[in-house]
């Protein structure tokens, strides 16, 4: 059972179909694009450009979890008492392999958020009175845990706003100068990518300023592992969490959390789990029975990921971001949400209407993208100078369904008499 990766001929002929990896001009040669998503079956009614919730499976990757689950459902028990540790631990060490960490370091989880949850609730280096730092662009769920350090530890926690415009400076100096006026502060949220306008945080400097105040820093990289590219290395944080079915096109319900080894002792046991011993990261989340089929599924989504490249799929994303950004900061009343400093953006980014901040105002340009022309996007709310349209293509986007997009917000620039349409 060491062998993950079974043969399965839809899988591994439609890996072999698809051309070489262009190393040059990556993002521009369309051909190869096309071929990349001629192994998806997606919706293009409307064009779909809000694919940050979770990332279509390949239909190659699909057909693994189709055989996984005929594979669980049919052996049951007789498959998963005897073979689940050993699995599993392929499973870890896969995953370990692609972030380029130890298997010791990882653990799978059913999502970033339940990751997140336990890193946070699970820090102990936390005195009443010391304080606990997060930003207005980090997730809402993850805001709300670091508030509730409140009851749980006495901790106090402090809220600072991203400047915008952003930029790489700014943001250092922004945090930089709440350590300063927060010398009490030991752990610090931050996010990799900001999951509603897509503002990608310089988090090795941050951390770096952060361990020079005394804190520590738990990274939330949901949306960050398959739409950019690096390692564990590359962020020098002790604790992150990492989704596989955004970006990285795992099923749904694949993640894992990552706690250096050095660093371990610092997250109790989850609830005083005694299953692991307590040098063992396994006893810092506890999952119970996950859906097999799709943790099964991992190494065939890490296996395409790799054959595209995670550079080439970051190169990509950047473009199809670029192609919608350049012209939309020409549009008067249009602002955009993310810099064009290839350090500070990925894929995603976001745009306001000018005079039109307000959650229900982006609701209602939501709606009009969707049922006048054809686009979905989402609104997100957060943001201290208020709620955003978040777009988000995948390698799926094509630059006709960019295209759609630019129509739309051209049509825009007429609000609020476009709203109303």
């Amino acid at each position: 059972m060491d062998d993950l990766r079974f043969r399965v001929p839809q899988f591994h002929e439609a890996l072999a179909s698809l051309p070489p990896t262009p190393t040059t001009f990556t993002a521009d040669d369309e051909s190869y694009w096309s071929a990349v998503r001629r192994l998806y079956a997606v919706s293009n009614q409307p064009v779909n450009l809000e694919n940050g919730f979770w990332g279509t499976m390949a239909e190659p990757v699909k057909a693994m979890f189709h055989h996984w689950i005929d594979r669980v459902n049919h052996e049951n028990t007789l498959l998963i008492r005897p073979h689940w540790p050993q699995l599993l631990q392929g499973l870890r060490r896969t995953v370990a392999d692609a972030l380029g960490c130890g298997e010791d370091e990882i653990e799978l989880t059913r999502g970033a958020s339940e990751a997140m949850q336990a890193l946070i609730g699970g820090y102990n280096r936390l005195q009443p009175g010391d304080e606990v730092m997060y930003a207005d662009l980090d997730y809402p769920a993850m805001r709300d845990a670091m508030q509730w350090l409140r009851v749980r530890r006495g901790a106090v926690p402090v809220e600072i706003s991203i400047p915008e415009p952003a930029t790489r400076q700014a943001v250092l100096d922004t945090y930089a100068q709440a350590l300063r006026q927060h010398p009490r502060t030991r752990l610090v949220l931050l996010s990799h990518v900001c999951f509603g306008t897509g503002l990608v945080m310089p988090v090795r400097e941050i951390g770096a300023l952060a361990k020079a105040a005394g804190a520590d820093v738990i990274v939330d990289a949901a949306h960050s592992w398959g739409q950019m590219d690096f390692s564990i290395a590359d962020l020098d944080v002790p604790y992150a969490a990492f989704n596989l079915h955004k970006w990285i096109g795992a099923p749904l319900g694949c993640a894992c959390l990552y706690v250096r080894r050095d660093a371990l002792g610092a997250i109790d046991p989850f609830m005083g789990d005694q299953t692991y011993p307590a040098d063992d990261i396994r006893s810092r989340v506890h999952v119970g029975t996950p859906n097999f089929a799709a943790w099964l599924t991992i190494p065939s989504a890490l296996e395409l990921h790799q054959r595209i490249g995670a550079r080439q799929k970051a190169l990509r994303l950047r473009k199809l971001r670029d192609a919608w950004v350049g012209p939309a900061r020409e549009m008067a009343g249009i602002d955009i949400q993310t810099p064009d400093d290839p350090t500070m953006v990925a894929g995603i980014s976001s745009f306001r209407l000018r005079g039109h901040e307000s959650s229900q105002a982006c609701k209602a340009i939501v709606a009009t993208l969707r049922d006048v022309h054809g686009v979905h996007t989402v609104h997100r709310d957060g943001a201290a100078k208020g709620s955003v349209v978040r777009v988000t293509p995948a390698v799926t986007t094509s630059l006709e369904d960019i295209e759609r997009l630019l129509t739309g917000l051209r049509a825009l620039q007429g609000a609020p008499a476009a709203l109303a349409t």
